[in-house]
């Protein structure tokens, strides 16, 4: 199984919307292209949260094969529409692990 790990920090002033887009929009959009089996969202706890609190979402798919479709046909354009709504108000980071 593959997991791919999303861990965003997020303005405290759009931090709700964020949220909101999020549930109803972005992992919605991710697990349509069907590439995902599931995903389970977290808020880090024990961290700064002066400048806005932090998630992370992690997406399962089967096969090292199917997040690397996703990332070819998928991944650029629903970042992109994040940026278009949010702007520079989240930075992201990637990570890409295989359960053992």
């Amino acid at each position: 199984m593959i997991i791919y790990n999303v861990t965003t920090k997020v303005a405290t002033d759009v931090h709700f919307q964020w949220l909101q887009w999020m549930r109803e929009s972005y992992i919605p959009a991710v697990m349509a292209t069907g590439l995902f089996s599931d995903y389970r969202m977290s808020r880090l706890l024990e961290q700064d949260d002066e400048d806005g609190p932090t998630y992370v979402v992690q997406y399962f798919a089967d096969s090292l094969e199917q997040y690397n479709t996703f990332s070819e046909r998928h991944q650029q354009g629903l970042r992109q529409s994040g940026h278009a709504l949010f702007g520079d108000r989240f930075i992201a980071f990637n990570t890409v692990m295989e359960v053992i």
